[in-house]
């Protein structure tokens, strides 16, 4: 097979080279007509905020890697980038590499639970896009087939393995429900942003953002229908919360202790789930002594991470299983490619023959005899070729013995003439 690709991710490149090579779908449109016309006859294109895959068959046996990577680098213009920084892949090599990433084996975070749509978008975008072929296609419906067993037959995708997830699974143990809760959330970036979302999901009742730079708190807030909260009175307004979700990049803490004992009196003994999610820590950790506080930090939940990472990377093996069986599916479809037409050109050989043979002698037996001489005559053709068509599509399936069903095939179409459909024909 001579699919090849390209793949600059987590393993090879920091985060910074990683996000300048990022494809919006715009731009993967953009890029999809360049390699059509110079590179791929079909192809496909992922791009997360992890990697970059480019893959396809070549147009000409002479496109390499580095045409690939030239294309890419002459649509992004990004300097600093090196060979090292690229995965190269080609033929099993590369269809296994798309099963892994599909499978989310190859994610930054194992079991990651997106990757699966955007493998399935990144094929729609090919498919919308005339990019996708037979070979695309068939590889497109096996991607999606290994991700979907991945979900349904391992528990490669349970448990909690990001610190804003562990901290509302945490909270989830505290409160039987969210919805007349009401939480702050101190931060607005990345992990901010994640810990929001995922309370949003879980229906809290009342959400509020607050972060130094009010615009980016009024952004995530308007984002998620929540409501804002000046910085600057933070401190004043903290009786107000059931939840209280600090991931902020501070140097010096956000919430000391007299703030916290003052919102305990404020709040006459309700209590205050307190999860300090940044590095360095935003609340003083002597708050967990409290009564009425309920606290943990980052090291506390990245123990509940490092245990569920550790449950997924148990997973892998039955992965690796599940991708294996469908690689070995994948390329006996692939390899019967060349032999389905030799079999159908050499039955329809022998077929054209017999009923050449029969038609002579139609109108000089009973209708009854002939089609019993019909009937028969097919059984021995049938007989005749039943071996020959088991074998070579035995040898091809295999794919161990593929290039051999090849050279057999070649050789049936060169002693029987089938390249040559007009001299087939005997009188």
């Amino acid at each position: 097979m001579d699919i090849i690709g390209i793949s600059i991710n987590h393993k090879t490149a920091p985060i910074d080279l990683r996000e300048t090579l990022h494809l919006s779908n715009g731009e993967v449109q953009e890029f999809i007509p360049i390699l059509k016309e110079n590179i791929f006859s079909e192809g496909f294109i992922l791009s997360t905020c992890n990697r970059t895959d480019i893959f396809g068959i070549p147009k000409e046996r002479k496109i390499n890697y580095k045409d690939i990577q030239n294309s890419l680098l002459n649509l992004k213009h990004v300097d600093g980038l090196s060979p090292e920084h690229f995965q190269n892949y080609f033929s099993c090599g590369a269809v296994k590499h798309i099963l892994e990433v599909a499978a989310s084996i190859n994610s930054q975070i194992v079991g990651d639970s997106q990757i699966h749509g955007q493998v399935k978008e990144a094929f729609n975008i090919s498919e919308n896009s005339g990019f996708s072929k037979t070979l695309m296609h068939k590889l497109y419906e096996t991607a999606v087939r290994v991700g979907k067993r991945t979900i349904t037959e391992t528990r490669i995708g349970q448990g909690a393995v990001t610190i804003s997830f562990a901290a509302i699974k945490v909270l989830e143990k505290i409160f039987s429900t969210f919805d007349k809760k009401s939480a702050l959330v101190i931060g607005a970036g990345e992990t901010g942003e994640l810990a929001a979302i995922h309370l949003k999901e879980k229906g809290i009742g009342k959400l509020f953002i607050t972060n130094r730079t009010r615009s980016k708190a009024e952004n995530l807030a308007k984002k998620l229908k929540g409501n804002v909260i000046d910085f600057g009175s933070l401190q004043d307004s903290l009786e107000k919360f059931d939840i209280i979700i600090s991931a902020t990049s501070a140097e010096n803490y956000i919430l000391e202790y007299n703030d916290v004992k003052s919102m305990i009196k404020k709040r006459k003994g309700a209590l205050t789930c307190i999860m300090d999610i940044a590095i360095p820590r935003d609340v003083d950790p002597k708050v967990a002594e409290m009564d009425g506080i309920f606290y943990n930090d980052i090291d506390s939940l990245n123990v509940i991470v490092s245990e569920n990472l550790r449950k997924r990377e148990k997973e892998i093996p039955m992965v690796n299983k599940i991708i294996i069986e469908e690689m070995t599916a994948f390329f006996k479809w692939y390899n019967a490619l060349d032999v389905v037409p030799t079999i159908k050109d050499f039955r329809d050989f022998f077929e054209e023959i017999r009923r050449d043979e029969i038609e002579k002698i139609k109108y000089k037996i009973h209708d009854y005899e002939f089609e019993k001489v019909d009937n028969m005559t097919k059984r021995i053709i049938g007989r005749i070729l039943h071996y020959p068509t088991l074998n070579l599509k035995r040898l091809s399936e295999t794919g161990i013995d593929y290039e051999a069903a090849k050279k057999y095939s070649e050789m049936i179409r060169e002693l029987f003439n089938l390249n040559d459909s007009d001299k087939n024909k005997k009188d």
